[in-house]
Protein backbone atom coordinates (compact mmCIF):
# COMPACT_ATOMS: atom_id res chain seq x y z
CA UNK A 1 0.00 0.00 0.00
CA UNK A 2 1.45 3.24 -1.11
CA UNK A 3 0.27 6.71 0.65
CA UNK A 4 -0.25 9.53 -1.20
CA UNK A 5 1.98 12.74 -1.15
CA UNK A 6 -0.10 14.36 1.56
CA UNK A 7 -0.10 11.49 3.97
CA UNK A 8 3.60 10.84 3.66
CA UNK A 9 3.80 14.34 4.45
CA UNK A 10 1.26 14.35 7.45
CA UNK A 11 3.86 11.07 8.75
CA UNK A 12 6.61 12.59 8.40
CA UNK A 13 5.85 15.79 10.39
CA UNK A 14 4.15 13.41 13.07
CA UNK A 15 6.84 11.21 13.52
CA UNK A 16 9.48 14.36 13.69
CA UNK A 17 7.13 15.77 16.28
CA UNK A 18 7.27 12.42 18.30
CA UNK A 19 11.07 11.92 18.12
CA UNK A 20 11.02 16.00 19.32
CA UNK A 21 9.06 14.97 22.09
CA UNK A 22 10.14 12.06 23.62
CA UNK A 23 7.12 9.76 22.58
CA UNK A 24 8.70 8.25 19.36
CA UNK A 25 11.96 6.19 19.82
CA UNK A 26 14.27 7.51 16.89
CA UNK A 27 15.34 3.68 15.80
CA UNK A 28 11.21 3.00 15.01
CA UNK A 29 11.01 6.34 13.30
CA UNK A 30 13.50 5.75 11.11
CA UNK A 31 12.34 2.14 10.47
CA UNK A 32 8.85 3.71 9.93
CA UNK A 33 10.00 6.10 7.19
CA UNK A 34 12.01 3.80 5.07
CA UNK A 35 9.14 1.04 5.52
CA UNK A 36 6.16 3.55 5.09
CA UNK A 37 6.97 6.66 2.91
CA UNK A 38 10.49 5.53 0.89
CA UNK A 39 8.72 2.03 0.65
CA UNK A 40 12.39 0.01 0.26
CA UNK A 41 14.56 -2.65 2.05
CA UNK A 42 16.98 -2.30 4.45
CA UNK A 43 19.87 -2.84 1.86
CA UNK A 44 18.75 -0.22 -0.68
CA UNK A 45 17.84 2.09 2.06
CA UNK A 46 20.98 1.70 3.58
CA UNK A 47 22.74 2.16 -0.29
CA UNK A 48 20.86 5.61 -0.86
CA UNK A 49 22.09 7.18 2.28
CA UNK A 50 25.89 5.89 1.78
CA UNK A 51 26.00 4.09 5.41
CA UNK A 52 26.23 -0.08 5.95
CA UNK A 53 23.56 -2.48 6.23
CA UNK A 54 24.84 -3.05 9.96
CA UNK A 55 24.54 0.69 10.85
CA UNK A 56 21.19 1.23 9.67
CA UNK A 57 19.77 -2.22 11.55
CA UNK A 58 21.60 -0.83 14.59
CA UNK A 59 19.86 2.34 14.21
CA UNK A 60 16.47 1.19 13.89
CA UNK A 61 17.20 -1.28 16.52
CA UNK A 62 18.05 1.07 18.76
CA UNK A 63 21.65 -0.29 19.37
CA UNK A 64 24.69 0.75 18.69
CA UNK A 65 26.32 4.33 19.30
CA UNK A 66 25.78 6.09 15.33
CA UNK A 67 27.14 9.31 14.58
CA UNK A 68 25.89 12.23 13.92
CA UNK A 69 26.89 11.68 10.31
CA UNK A 70 24.95 8.42 10.28
CA UNK A 71 21.72 9.89 11.36
CA UNK A 72 21.12 12.83 9.17
CA UNK A 73 22.07 10.81 6.19
CA UNK A 74 19.26 8.21 6.86
CA UNK A 75 17.16 11.45 7.54
CA UNK A 76 18.19 13.35 4.73
CA UNK A 77 16.06 11.51 2.24
CA UNK A 78 13.16 13.00 4.12
CA UNK A 79 13.99 16.43 4.76
CA UNK A 80 14.69 16.05 7.72
CA UNK A 81 18.45 16.48 10.19
CA UNK A 82 19.64 15.74 13.43
CA UNK A 83 18.51 19.09 15.77
CA UNK A 84 18.86 20.98 19.37
CA UNK A 85 15.67 21.36 20.58
CA UNK A 86 14.62 22.78 23.88
CA UNK A 87 12.75 19.93 26.18
CA UNK A 88 9.16 20.88 27.20
CA UNK A 89 9.77 21.26 31.44
CA UNK A 90 8.68 18.91 33.59
CA UNK A 91 6.16 19.27 36.26
CA UNK A 92 7.39 17.35 39.68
Amino acid sequence: MTLSMEARGLLIDSLREGIADGSVELGAAVRRLRVEVATMQQAPFASLCKISVRTLIQIEQGVGNPTLKSLNAVFKPFGLQMGVVKRPRRIR
